[in-house]
């Protein structure tokens, strides 16, 4: 039997708290394409994005210092 995840949806302002930066720089950052997380729009305004992109993006951002 095949395991299914369900991936957690998260509001603009949802998706803006776990990156710390307010949901105007996230919207900010989706049109002129600056950061690229991906973001499913639904209509002229309601938008969300998926709790894995975004682990993935903060992952994706981890730097170490190497001495």
């Amino acid at each position: 039997m095949q395991t299914i995840r369900i991936d957690k949806k998260l509001s603009r302002k949802e998706a803006a708290k776990e990156l710390c930066v307010s949901p105007q720089t996230l919207a900010n950052w989706a049109s002129n394409g600056k950061i690229d997380i991906p973001y499913h729009k639904i209509g002229k305004r309601k938008v969300f994005y998926y709790q894995s992109d975004i682990d993935a993006y903060i992952a994706s951002t981890r730097t170490t210092h190497s001495e």
